[in-house]
């Protein structure tokens, strides 16, 4: 409990260093959801990212949630808050510094948590196109669902990113994130079309596939999620 109380106050104080004169730009979604895996239903969803540049140093927060009760049982709880800091080198390279933290009432763990750092590098970085990798190492500590056993150790972390504007209005969004340790390797991909309907309101459609290579009897190892909804974006 301490470990796990530390490294949420880590990760607090990673979102809470950002200049409090920072101006954030971001988006949030609101729509439905519909799983697969250690849960099957359809439920409300939301998202929020929020990210901000002074000088070199980028911030960002993000956070999202999936809920639902059919009016006698919830069927469907999950939510994730995550947050990184970084400080560019050169126009291409840059260091990172990364916490996340993952709750799901339906998976094999009550909790994921990790904390790391290393240094990414931007591929490309144009208005039409963006493409970024990042891995580091860092510490996970998680905790059972069926037992309560506590699960932690040394992790590597890769994250890649891309963005790309394929026309004036469509824009398709992917990001890869894998945590291995040597008890559990984590992987989730997130891919995303937004379509653009003014210049703050989109339509976006996401698919989401989460993946730990571990887990309990009678636990799935790969939980997919479809989410459909309205983007709100500011600049």
């Amino acid at each position: 409990m301490k470990l796990h109380t530390s490294l949420a106050a880590a990760a607090a104080l990673l979102v809470a260093a950002v200049p409090a004169h920072a101006d954030w730009s971001g988006k949030g979604n609101v729509g439905a959801s519909f799983a697969t895996g250690n849960s099957e239903n359809q439920a409300a969803s939301a998202a929020l990212e929020l990210k901000d540049v002074v000088g070199q140093w980028t911030h960002t927060f993000g956070l999202a949630g999936n809920y639902d009760n059919d009016g006698n049982a919830t069927t469907a709880q999950r939510w994730e808050l995550r947050g990184q800091r970084q400080y560019d080198f050169t126009k291409k390279a840059y260091w990172f510094g990364a916490a996340r933290y993952e709750d799901d009432r339906f998976s094999t763990y009550d909790f994921q948590s990790s904390l790391s750092t290393g240094l990414g590098y931007k591929i490309i970085d144009t208005d039409k196109t963006k493409f970024w990798v990042q891995g580091g190492v860092g510490y996970r500590y998680a905790e059972e669902a069926l037992t309560g056993d506590t699960v932690d150790g040394v992790i590597f972390r890769g994250d890649l990113g891309y963005d790309h504007q394929l026309t004036a209005s469509t824009k398709v969004v992917e990001r890869f994130l894998v945590e291995a340790g040597s008890d559990n390797t984590f992987l989730q991909n997130d891919l995303g079309l937004e379509v653009a309907m003014t210049g703050t309101l989109a339509l976006r459609v996401g698919y989401q596939v989460r993946h730990n290579t571990d887990v309990l009897p009678g636990t799935k190892k790969t939980d997919t999620l479809t989410t459909l909804g309205l983007q709100y974006e500011t600049k």
